[in-house]
Formats: structure tokens, C-alpha cells, sequence
């Protein structure tokens, strides 16, 4: 069975289409700070009121980092998936129309909300997206350990990690593709997105060197910059690291007995701050900065794509998440 597809017409290049889409990186940006002071702010509550009730500091400290993650994971829920999804849903408009509209913000919250009615329909199709694309990328596990058994598994489970990292893009590209289809109901239009890939492999591996490219360049840069940052604003709190030690040094345990001198807290709490800002600074704008590339590539391999019977049964063999959703969509 054949579609037909709109032609792509190109008069915004990457450049033009990621900064004119960086409203939503900047948004972003402001979301996960807010949502990281959060988590810091109810992990010290926790650390005070434990300490000051029981001496238990350290149980408080991992008690309120744990509240902490779960209110940030509900409002993110309802919160930052417009973020990301009307990024992606205008990237996809300028790579297919050629242009945007003076409300980039407005009109990406617009598109988001017409393609899934409720943030319940924006998940369950990015579930099924992320299902379908993950057991795709673990049979390159099992074809290591076919090949050259435990030897074999552990070249394959090295792959299936690079792997990974590609397939987090493959995601959003396929969630690109249920923008484009546009006419096409959001199930039917993911089945042809993972069947863009299964064809087109070989085309979509050319962003490999982009991908780990920049992403170890903004790791040494950005990461590195932030780790002197905080290195630097933990100086402020010497006290703090201090009971910290003394608390891992009490607990006992040989193998956090490294965590008993205050200045490897210090370390290792500026190693974790600067992590946690490079994840936010280079999924808010290094990320989608890389994404224009290989969605451009994403849906240049498919505009003139017929999708066949024939190739979703062979899809069907290799992804069970993928056989369910197409039988869904043919009931």
C-alpha cells in the first residue's frame, strides 16, 4: 500500500530552524533549573528536620531527595512534554513547509494539543515509540551473543549502548514523522516511523559522527566549566560537608569509607552538580541543535516512501510492541 506525501520544500536551513525554535529551549532551560532548586530545596528540609528530630540527617537528606524527584516527575508530566514535543512539532513544520510563524511558542502548543488531545494520548504514543525503537536496538545484543557468545554479548551489549543513544534520536525523529503525517491517524503514522528506520538504517547512521561528536565536546566543555562552578559555591557550605562525612564515616560502610573525608563530598557533589547542569544545558540546546540534522535526514529518507504490507510484516518479526500496535490499528 502506497501514500502519498507532501513535498519537502527547503528555504530554512538547520541553523535558521534551531534558532527560530529556541523558545522552547530556553522554557525548558527555566523548567528543569526550577525543578532542580526543588529537588535541592526538600532534600535539605529533609537533611534539617531528620537531623534536628533523630540524627538521622543522612536517611532525611535521601528521604527529601526522593520526595523531591517524585514532585518534580508528576508537574513534568503536565508540564515540560509540551517543551519538547512543540519543539519537534515546529522543527518538522520548517523542514517540511519552509517556514514558521511569528508565534513559534503559540502555535507549537497549538499543533501538540490538535495531534493529542490529552497529555494521556501524547504519552501512550511515545511510549509505544520508545517500546518499538529500544527492542530494535537490543538485537544487536542478541546478534553478539549469537555470534561470539558471552565474548560476543559483551561487544553486542556495547554496541546496543552506542546504539541507545542513536535511538533516543530515532524517538523524537518518529515523533517528528507523527507531526508530519499530519492527515494520518498518530498510531499509523508511528508504524511508518519504525519502518523508516528498519529501511533506512544505513542513511540514518551518517549522523552518528554528529551525535557523539558534539555531545562529548559539550561534555568536556560544559561539564568541565560547571564542575570549577560548583567546586566553587560548595566552599561556601565547608560545615555542611563536614556533618556529611561524619555521617558516611559512621555508617560503616567500606564501600562509601571514601566519602568520610569532607573534601571527596566536596568532590563528588561538584562532579554530580556538574553533570546535572551539562544534562540540562545540552538536552536544552546542544540536543536540538543536533536534532534539525538528523530529522531533516529522518524525513528526507521517507517523503517518498511507499509503505508496504510487506514491510511491516518483517517489522512484525523483529518488534512485538510494533505487531501489537499495528493490530490495533487494523481493528
Amino acid at each position: 500500500m502506497g501514500v502519498s506525501i507532501i513535498n519537502i520544500k527547503e528555504s530554512m536551513d538547520n541553523k535558521e530552524i534551531y534558532k527560530k525554535t529556541l523558545t522552547f529551549s530556553v522554557r525548558r532551560l527555566l523548567w528543569d533549573l526550577l525543578s532542580f532548586v526543588i529537588i535541592i530545596g526538600v532534600a535539605g528540609i529533609g537533611f534539617l528536620v531528620a537531623e534536628k528530630a533523630a540524627s538521622k540527617g543522612l536517611i532525611g537528606l535521601v528521604v527529601g531527595i526522593v520526595i523531591g524527584i517524585i514532585i518534580v516527575a508528576i508537574a513534568s508530566h503536565f508540564i515540560s512534554y509540551v517543551f519538547k514535543a512543540g519543539q519537534i512539532a515546529m522543527m518538522t513544520k520548517a523542514i517540511a513547509d519552509g517556514k514558521l510563524p511569528d508565534d513559534v511558542w503559540g502555535e507549537g502548543k497549538k499543533i501538540v494539543k490538535e495531534r493529542f488531545l490529552t497529555v494521556a494520548a501524547y504519552y501512550a504514543v511515545t511510549n509505544v515509540i520508545k517500546g518499538i525503537f529500544n527492542e530494535l536496538g537490543k538485537l544487536i545484543t542478541g546478534a553478539g551473543q549469537a555470534i561470539g557468545g558471552d565474548t560476543g554479548g559483551a561487544v553486542g551489549s556495547t554496541v546496543s549502548g552506542v546504539i541507545q543513544t542513536i535511538v533516543d534520536y530515532l524517538c523524537d525523529c518518529c515523533l517528528g514523522w507523527v507531526f508530519y503525517r499530519k492527515d494520518e491517524k498518530a498510531s499509523k503514522a508511528t508504524l511508518e516511523g519504525a519502518v523508516l528506520f528498519f529501511k533506512h538504517g544505513k542513511t540514518l547512521a551518517k549522523n552518528l559522527g554528529r551525535v557523539f561528536g558534539m555531545g562529548a565536546i559539550s561534555l568536556i566543555i560544559i561539564g568541565g566549566v560547571f564542575f570549577g562552578i560548583t567546586y566553587l559555591i560548595t566552599g561556601a557550605f565547608p560545615g555542611a560537608f563536614v556533618t556529611l562525612a561524619e555521617k558516611f564515616a559512621s555508617s560503616g560502610e567500606a564501600k562509601i569509607a571514601f566519602l568520610s573525608d569532607p573534601n571527596n563530598v566536596r568532590l563528588v557533589a561538584a562532579g554530580i552538580g556538574a553533570l546535572i547542569m551539562w544534562g540540562m544545558i545540552h538536552g536544552a540546546f546542544i540536543r536540538p541543535f543536533v536534532l534539525v540534522g538528523v530529522l531533516r535526514n529522518y524525513i528526507e529518507s521517507g517523503k517518498n516512501e511507499k509503505f508496504t504490507a510487506a514491510d511491516m510484516d518483517k517489522l512484525e518479526s523483529k518488534s512485538p510492541k510494533f505487531k501489537k500496535l499495528r493490530a490495533k490499528e487494523a481493528a
